[in-house]
């Protein structure tokens, strides 16, 4: 499984509060721990006002490079930015994210067209959010046929079909399951991402159904997600889930991840 540890995020309030405040050791801790819990990618998100977000992004990339050489996952919502952005990595890393959304594809795949960068590609176009597997499908034709036209491999891509809350889904995950399943189908070294804890929103005991959805969505083909790799249940769910799906040789990884006190059991 690929972690794009999310805990530098302006939306978050400790975060924000530590942007504001320009908290240095509080940001350059969190990537450090969120690096040694064994995330892929580091998610750098300002969530700050237009004309600041260059600059605190730039802030943010700095000192997550002062302590830790795991790659950067810039994630913003003006894909304008990404252009600016990618110049104050160290080394290619994840582009978070495009949809069919306007001109979104237009402005990123040809930035990253003949470099190593990686891209987040969100399942919506300027109709929204489907409602139906079909729809998400036919948007990802779409996106594959722009990646295809800027000879970006599909490897380099992690398609997100955009979970929504359980609790307003009359089919549960059923059409994330198809999605994910027809996706990999036709290409197989693409990956399947998202955000663990949106299915979530409005339940209690939230944590419960987080790592359910996460075994069925890894069980159907998921293998990279934006989740807290600070969060040893969930990170023990992952590491069992890769053994018990045969992605394990010999369960080493597991027992390795439980010698080393990553999961969220007494020994």
């Amino acid at each position: 499984m690929i972690i794009i540890g999310e805990k530098i995020n302006g939306t978050i309030p400790s975060v924000g509060k530590a942007i504001a405040a320009k908290d240095a050791d509080f940001i350059r801790n969190l990537a450090k721990v969120q690096a040694e819990a064994g995330a892929n990618f580091i998610d750098v998100c300002a969530s700050v006002e237009d004309s600041l977000e260059l600059e605190t992004l730039k802030w943010l990339i700095d000192l997550v490079q002062e302590v830790t050489d795991t790659p950067i996952a810039i994630d913003s919502p003006n894909v304008r930015i990404f252009a600016e952005a990618i110049k104050y990595c160290n080394k290619p890393g994840l582009i978070n994210s495009v949809s069919m959304e306007g001109d979104k594809v237009e402005v990123v795949f040809p930035l990253i067209a003949d470099t190593k960068w990686e891209c987040a590609a969100l399942l919506c176009d300027d109709t929204g959010i489907p409602q139906n597997a079909e729809k998400s499908l036919e948007v990802f034709t779409s996106i594959m046929k722009k990646a295809k036209e800027y000879n970006i491999d599909p490897s380099r891509l992690h398609i997100d079909p955009l979970v929504q809350m359980l609790c307003t889904s009359e089919v549960g995950i059923n059409n994330v399951v198809e999605v994910i399943k027809e996706i990999k189908a036709q290409y197989p070294t693409i990956h399947i991402t998202g955000g663990a804890s949106n299915i979530s929103y409005n339940l209690p005991a939230r944590k419960l159904v987080n790592q359910a959805f996460i075994v069925l969505a890894m069980n159907a083909g998921m293998d990279s997600a934006i989740i807290d790799p600070l969060n040893r249940d969930m990170m023990g769910m992952i590491y069992a889930t890769e053994a018990l799906l045969g992605e394990d040789e010999y369960c080493m990884e597991y027992i390795g991840a439980y010698r080393e006190d990553k999961f969220g059991v007494k020994k």
